[in-house]
Order: C-alpha cells, then sequence, then structure tokens
C-alpha cells in the first residue's frame, strides 16, 4: 500500500495495483480499477515515486523469503 494525502489533508492507503491510472491538471486525481476517483495532494511525480519504492520493497521483501541473494 502507499499512503496519499485527499486535499483535507487526511492521508489514507491505496493499493498501487489496483490504479488504473493518474491525471495531473493541475489537481492530482487516482483512477482507481473499480471507478473510484482521488483527488490528492501529491503530485504525479510523487506518487510514481511512492509505486517504485512500494514495488521495491515487495521485491525485496520476496527474495529475503526466498533466500536468495544478488551477489
Amino acid at each position: 500500500m502507499i499512503t496519499v494525502t485527499r486535499l483535507d489533508h487526511t492521508r489514507f492507503a491505496v493499493n498501487p495495483d489496483l490504479i488504473e491510472r493518474v491525471h495531473e491538471a493541475p489537481d492530482t486525481t487516482i483512477h482507481m480499477v473499480d471507478g473510484h476517483v482521488y483527488v490528492v495532494e501529491e503530485t504525479l511525480d510523487q506518487l510514481t515515486d511512492l509505486i517504485v519504492a512500494y514495488r521495491a520493497r515487495i521485491l525485496a521483501t520476496a527474495q529475503a523469503f526466498s533466500g536468495h541473494s544478488e551477489d
């Protein structure tokens, strides 16, 4: 999950695997595969960074559980 902030400054978590697209003009909107749309404070670039970091954590965790190293 990634944590994002609504325009009223409340925070919530989103499963990035369920994001269909993100649009920025000027507000950033997250469009989910189920049709929900969220307007958030984070920029498109910040959301991209959050999603990349999330996926890196998933891969690192999977690698740790499998006992393999990339040396």
